[in-house]
């Protein structure tokens, strides 16, 4: 069981068989992977936030809830959650991101550039990636105005995600670019798979 590292501001893929685990891991402390999943037989199904909203009836996601596809299929099961906090709200960061929200710093693919770049050797295109799940973003949500906030993450040094995968997937997955995502600090991700 190798730990492998996601460089900050970078992205990878892999395939993940049905029945393995991923372990998320945050080695330092505050830093978002956002992580999207296709069905490795057929990537036109994908992860879907709003067939999860619907199926899990909650937005707040943790131990034993299911991340669905968008043909309301079971892909990957929560099974450890150290934090207890995540975001599936959101779409990955981009070079639109990055002038819309930060319009005096550097430009950067963000987290979408970077899936794109990972994903597509697996034949998987711009237009097809969807909302990632922003595992350890913190997105509090205002009850009564319903405004968005996104605040630096809660997870500590060493704080995991673990899940299971309900079918074979093919997963992206990387260390998120975006400055308010991780309080302007960029960090890596860790993982691992195993059976």
């Amino acid at each position: 069981m190798t730990q492998t590292r996601i460089a900050p501001r970078t992205g990878t893929a892999f395939e993940l068989a049905k029945g393995e685990t991923l372990e998320i891991i945050d080695p330092e402390g505050g830093q978002v992977s956002d992580l999207v999943a296709f069905n490795a037989g057929d990537v036109r199904e994908a992860i879907s936030n709003g067939r999860t909203f619907d199926y899990e009836e909650t937005i707040k996601l943790t131990t034993g809830n299911v991340l669905w596809s968008n043909r309301s299929n079971p892909m990957l099961r929560i099974v450890v959650d150290d934090v207890g906090v995540h975001d599936f709200l959101l779409t990955p960061c981009s070079t639109a991101t990055f002038k819309h929200f930060y319009p005096d710093k550097p430009v950067h693919r963000g987290c979408f550039g970077n899936l794109a770049a990972a994903l597509a050797p697996y034949g998987i295109v711009e237009d097809t990636i969807p909302c990632a799940f922003n595992v350890f973003m913190n997105v509090p949500v205002d009850s009564e105005s319903g405004k968005l906030e996104v605040i630096a993450p809660d997870s500590k040094a060493g704080d995991r995600l673990v899940l299971t995968a309900e079918m074979d997937l093919i997963i992206g997955m990387t260390a998120c670019s975006a400055y308010a995502s991780n309080g302007g600090s960029f960090k890596p991700i860790d993982y691992k798979v195993y059976a």
